[in-house]
């Protein structure tokens, strides 16, 4: 394309201003209208085609000519300027040409050897598709954020952190909560807000607004939420606008008094939702207790005794919540954690055992149960539950001799079977081999057995 082509196209001197400064630095064609109503957000993951030249007409790039598709975060500083305005204008289908400007582009700097220094520039860009920014760990979709306007600098809300929020709550068509709201992050439960929105808060900047849309298990799950008329497994949707926050200090901005002291107020706060049946809430608060006190050094006597005290409370709790959710692994490795601090704990004894019994290792289960009633022979618990143990093992003693029994008679037919049709001479070597192979099956079998029952 040569420029008088592009002059008699329009492009270099024609185009609206779509600037924010109105300043004519990026000005833009529409060449073919998209479809639907949509425009990408902050965020963003755009996918497009483009062609990219410069004012004489040369061609220094197109995706196009590499028959791949390009992909970026709109707003995030990924591409030129030019480019997070253009696209956040344009609609699904839609073909653009635009004018950028060096400013908006690649400066002074340029971007050699292709693009010389303040280069004015054209390229003519086809929107595919986009998608909101995925805030989940596991980034499985269940959290989406569209950012509507952007945030101020960069920090973020944390756990514990003091939020003030201007809320909107969707599903479908209805509204169901409109409110404004100072609350501390971990704390969102006693203000009927599902647990999901809190994650995505903790992703916001001051004043942001932004559009969440969560999945059933980011929301109010397979219970539903009554009080809103919010049916079991419901997809929500939340606009929310970050007026202000505080946040929580970190473990490294606390001295070991603040440490203390917080921790002793996070223990009351889980036991508070322990006893509601709020498992997880629960958990989070005993694992800040961990965060800040596993690793404290340099500490007086009567700073160890109290944190050590408050780490194994932590533990012991934490190994109750994973018991409830029946969550056994982490159960387990807070048991070991609190018996690395006490090894004749009662709880930490008693509860290790029950883990043991729900993942059916019987045999360690019985060890603790025992240990239990030999260092506090009044637990009656432990007694009825050594009684439970001792039953589970007769149990799988009298599966696996059904087992074994019927095993064995397979292999007496086979054995009478060869023995039957072996020549006379070779009858007892052949038993001899058989009984041989049949015993290196039976230690598989039981080893395989063992395996299964973990």
């Amino acid at each position: 394309m040569t420029a008088e082509e592009m002059k008699a196209d329009g492009a270099p001197l024609e185009g609206a201003d779509i600037t924010p400064k109105q300043d004519e630095g990026v000005l833009k064609v529409v060449k073919k209208e998209g479809s639907g109503t949509e425009s990408p957000m902050i965020g963003d993951k755009v996918t497009v085609h483009y062609t990219g030249w410069l004012l004489d007409g040369t061609k220094f790039d197109s995706s196009l000519d590499r028959r791949d598709k390009f992909s970026f975060d709109l707003g995030k500083g990924e591409v030129i300027k030019a480019w997070d305005i253009a696209v956040a204008t344009m609609k699904v289908g839609e073909i653009c040409r635009i004018t950028c400007k060096p400013e908006y582009a690649y400066g002074s700097a340029g971007s050699p050897p292709k693009i010389p220094p303040n280069a004015t520039l054209i390229f003519e860009i086809e929107l595919f598709e986009f998608k909101g920014e995925d805030l989940t760990d596991d980034e499985d979709g269940g959290i989406i954020r569209r950012i509507r306007k952007k945030g101020e600098g960069y920090s973020k809300p944390n756990e514990g952190a003091l939020v003030e929020i201007q809320f909107e709550g969707r599903y479908g068509d209805r509204v169901f909560d409109r409110r404004e709201l100072q609350f501390e992050i971990g704390e969102g439960d006693n203000y009927d807000l599902p647990h999901g929105l809190e994650k995505a808060i903790q992703k916001m900047e001051k004043s942001e607004e932004s559009v969440f849309y969560l999945k059933p298990n980011y929301g109010f799950g397979s219970a539903g939420k009554e009080k809103f008329q919010i049916p079991p497994d419901a997809e929500l949707q939340y606009e929310v606008k970050l007026k202000s926050f505080e946040k929580a200090k970190e473990s490294w901005e606390m001295n070991t008094d603040e440490k203390l002291e917080q921790s002793c107020i996070v223990k009351e706060r889980g036991t508070q939702y322990f006893k509601e049946g709020k498992y997880k809430r629960a958990a989070l608060q005993y694992k800040k207790i961990v965060s800040w006190l596993e690793h404290e050094s340099g500490l007086s006597d009567e700073e160890d005794m109290k944190a050590k005290s408050l780490r194994l409370a932590a533990h012991l709790n934490l190994a109750m919540c994973h018991l409830k959710l029946k969550e056994y692994s982490p159960a387990l490795e807070n048991c070991n954690k609190a018996l690395e601090l006490d090894s004749n704990n009662e709880k930490g004894l008693f509860r290790r055992g029950e883990a043991h019994l729900a993942v059916n290792d019987f045999d360690l289960a019985r060890g603790d149960f025992q240990k239990v009633i030999q260092l506090y022979p009044s637990n009656k618990a432990a007694k009825v539950q050594l009684v439970t143990c001792q039953q589970k093992i007769r149990e799988q003693h009298e599966k696996e001799k059904k087992m074994y029994a019927n095993m064995f008679q397979r292999l007496a037919d086979k054995d009478l079977k060869v023995s039957n049709t072996a020549p006379e001479d070779d009858k007892w070597w052949c038993r001899v081999l058989d009984k041989e192979y049949y015993f290196s099956q039976l230690l598989l079998f039981r080893s395989a057995t063992l395996k299964m029952q973990k």
